[in-house]
C-alpha cells in the first residue's frame, strides 16, 4: 500500500557567504545540508525529503528562495512549525512562509520567473563588512557603457559562451525578460559605499555561472578590456569569443521567485 504524502512549499532567505552553495556536498557546509539537519531535529518521527527550486553557487545569497517539503504526516499547525524551524536554524537562514500544496505542483516545472540581482561597486576599496554582499572593483568602470551593454542580453540568445563546462544536452538558447543596471536599492547599510549598483536579470532559468559570467563580461567592458562588439558577438551562435572571467559569487543574490498558480 502506497504511503500518503503531504506537500509544502517553503520560501526562505539566506546569507550565502559561509556556505558552499545550495546543494548538499560531502565535507562541505551547504544550505540544503543545514535545512536537512534542522528538519531531522524538528520532525524527528517523520519521513521527509526536500527539493529546491534551483541551485545557487558558493557564497551566493537569497532574499526569496524556495523548496518543496514532502512528508508522510500532515503538519498540523504551519505557524508553529515555521516558528520551531526558525528557532533551530542558524541566524543566516530564515524561513519566511509555508503553504500546503499537492502532487500536481512541481517546484521545477511550475517555476515561472526568477530575478537575480548582482550588487557591485567600483573606484575604491569597500569597508570589509561589505564583503558578503557587494563585489568590489578597485578600477574605474564606465558605468554608462555597461548599462548600454546590459540591455544587449535581453531577448532570446545563445548563451553558450556565458557558462562553464557546457554539456552536450545543455540548452544554451535562453530568454532573458529584463537585464539592466540601476543604482542599488535592494540592500542598504551604513558601511556600504555612498553609491552602489545592481544588475537586475529576470528569466525562467539560467545555466551554471551564466549571470556571474554576464557580470564578468560587463566588468571587463567597463574596464576597457572588452568592447561592446565583443559582447554582441558572444551572443551569436557558434562564435569564437572566449570569456573566462566569472564575477565573485558574493555579489549575487536570488531576489524573487514566481510560480505558476501561486500568488507569492
Amino acid at each position: 500500500m502506497q504511503k500518503k504524502r503531504f506537500y509544502y512549499l517553503i520560501h526562505l532567505q539566506y546569507l550565502g557567504f559561509r556556505y558552499s552553495g545550495w546543494q548538499k556536498q560531502p565535507k562541505q557546509k551547504t544550505v540544503e545540508q543545514m535545512l536537512l539537519k534542522t528538519l531531522k531535529f524538528v520532525l524527528p518521527e517523520m519521513e521527509f525529503k526536500i527539493l529546491g527550486a534551483g541551485r545557487t553557487d558558493a557564497k551566493v545569497s537569497a532574499l526569496d528562495a524556495a523548496f518543496e517539503l514532502f512528508v508522510n504526516e500532515e503538519i498540523k499547525n504551519e505557524d508553529d512549525f515555521l516558528d520551531l524551524f526558525n528557532k533551530n536554524l542558524p541566524p543566516d537562514i530564515r524561513i519566511i512562509s509555508i503553504e500546503s500544496t499537492d502532487k500536481t505542483f512541481n517546484i521545477i516545472q511550475n517555476s515561472k520567473l526568477k530575478e537575480y540581482v548582482y550588487l557591485f561597486s567600483f573606484g575604491e576599496k569597500n569597508h570589509p563588512f561589505s564583503a558578503p554582499f557587494i563585489a568590489n572593483t578597485l578600477e574605474h568602470l564606465d558605468i554608462e557603457l555597461m548599462k548600454k551593454a546590459a540591455k544587449l542580453f535581453e531577448g532570446t540568445h545563445d548563451f553558450a559562451t556565458f557558462t562553464a563546462r557546457i554539456q552536450e544536452n545543455t540548452i544554451s538558447k535562453r530568454t532573458i525578460e529584463l537585464c539592466e543596471i540601476r543604482e542599488n536599492e535592494i540592500l542598504k547599510a551604513n558601511f556600504f559605499p555612498k553609491t552602489t549598483y545592481a544588475l537586475h536579470v529576470k528569466g525562467q532559468g539560467f545555466m551554471r555561472y551564466q549571470i556571474r559570467m554576464m557580470m564578468g563580461a560587463l566588468i571587463q567592458l567597463g574596464k576597457g578590456e572588452l568592447q561592446l562588439k565583443n559582447i554582441e558577438e558572444a551572443l551569436q551562435e557558434n562564435n569564437a569569443i572566449q570569456l573566462t572571467y566569472v564575477a565573485p559569487g558574493s555579489g549575487l543574490l536570488l531576489n524573487s521567485l514566481q510560480f505558476e498558480g501561486k500568488s507569492h
